[in-house]
């Protein structure tokens, strides 16, 4: 492999996970990519100039950059109106990679990108790795479709019918591409994504809720002169939207009927509908009487949330779809036990009873009374969350990198796939 174009329209890797659209996929494309330059495989990834502070051209580290394609206003632009940008974004695409002339294979993240990725294939003789993250009829299925959500859906389709490669993070986005889009099994490569463990492994509770400042007045300890708080946590990461399942969060924390609880919730609005739905769990919140005991924090640096994770007793990912799950991964690898839906790659990520508990409904009860089972008894919580550390163990972006530079090579050598 000589160079690999990365393409990530809508979201950039250098905008802090949380913040508007920027959430899971930030992630997974600067991790991933800053393992692939690590690994040998030099990396341009291109992106939508969306400001005019920006430069043309960012050098990350050796061997990685992300490239600002002009396409529509430099400016931010509701998601639904992105759809429109994307010709313009494929034109500076193809005359960057023209001009360098060193690319071996392209890799779309995100439908968007997959309709840039499918045109560009075929001006330039590239093959085509398609990463979807999310899909349009799995959120329809979950009864989440989106504004225009139709024609995604068949673009989706388009570009799956022509990737050389379709990436799946666990088995079951593969057999969601088989089921909704009748993706050709061989062509289905299942590679989950990793967690970078000199960040996110496991870490003392109380030295975790020291360095946050939580403290309990009149009791002193060696740690900055004051006791760290030992009142439950429950924590939600993640970006505010529908899709994540606040609100469940929101009326788990009222089932406990702990006073002394707390949730806390660190992320920010996100997409369309973000603001919305902070204000209605506001709401419910006080609805239920637990809006003093939910702590709101703004969208937090990436490396800096695995100390939210070690101050947490409990994580919860009530999310009604997801591909993998990274927050229950990250949490995982700090030692944390995960309380998360039953719903897409969270089955991979929670080992149920092992690692953390699954929940097939999403009734706040029943994911009240897993809390209840970890909160109630330390020997449990700690069996979970040292089986969580060791299984998150296995899941690190170099190997994944590894993984993937095999299947760029693979790719470069074989005939395309024609539509």
């Amino acid at each position: 492999m000589r160079r690999l174009a990365v393409l990530s329209f809508h979201t950039s890797p250098l905008v802090q996970p949380g913040v508007g659209d920027s959430g899971g996929m930030n992630v997974y494309v600067r991790e991933l990519v800053s393992a692939l330059a690590q690994a040998g495989v030099s990396c341009d990834v291109y992106t939508r100039a969306w400001s005019d502070d920006l430069a043309p051209e960012v050098l990350v580290e050796p061997g990685f950059r992300v490239l600002h394609v002009d396409a529509g206003p430099r400016s931010d632009v509701a998601k639904e109106e992105l759809a429109g940008l994307v010709p313009d974004f494929t034109d500076g695409v193809v005359d960057h990679i023209r001009r360098s002339g060193d690319v071996d294979a392209i890799h779309a993240n995100y439908w968007l990108s997959g309709v840039a990725g499918h045109i560009a294939k075929h001006r330039l003789s590239l093959p085509l790795v398609s990463t979807f993250h999310t899909l349009a009829r799995v959120k329809a299925e979950a009864a989440l479709a989106e504004p225009g959500g139709q024609p995604r859906a068949t673009a989706e389709a388009e570009v799956i019918a022509c990737s050389d490669a379709i990436l799946a993070n666990g088995e079951e986005e593969a057999e969601e591409l088989r089921r909704h889009y009748d993706a050709p099994p061989q062509r289905i490569e299942v590679v989950p994504p990793g967690v970078d463990h000199a960040f996110f492994s496991p870490g003392d509770r109380d030295g975790a809720r020291a360095a946050l400042g939580w403290a309990e007045p009149g009791r002193i300890s060696a740690v900055g002169g004051r006791r760290a708080a030992q009142h439950p946590v429950l924590l939600f990461v993640g970006r505010i939207q529908p899709l994540k399942g606040l609100d469940v969060a929101v009326a788990t924390l009222a089932e406990l009927d702990r006073g002394d609880a707390e949730l806390v919730v660190v992320g920010g609005p996100s997409g369309a509908e973000g603001n919305a739905e902070l204000a209605r769990v506001h709401e419910l919140a006080a609805d239920l009487g637990v809006a003093r005991q939910v702590r709101f924090v703004e969208p937090q640096p990436h490396h800096l949330l695995s100390t939210w994770y070690r101050a947490a007793d409990v994580v919860l990912v009530p999310s009604r779809s997801e591909s993998f799950g990274l927050v229950a991964l990250e949490a995982a690898a700090c030692g944390r036990p995960v309380v998360a839906a039953a719903v897409g790659g969270l089955r991979t990520v929670v080992d149920h009873g092992h690692t953390g508990f699954l929940v097939e409904d999403r009734h706040p009860r029943a994911y009240a009374a897993r809390v209840v089972d970890i909160l109630d008894d330390a020997g449990l919580a700690a069996r979970l969350g040292t089986a969580a550390a060791t299984r998150a163990g296995g899941y690190t972006w170099s190997t994944t990198a590894a993984r993937l530079r095999r299947l760029y090579a693979d790719l470069a050598a074989r005939q395309l796939v024609q539509c």
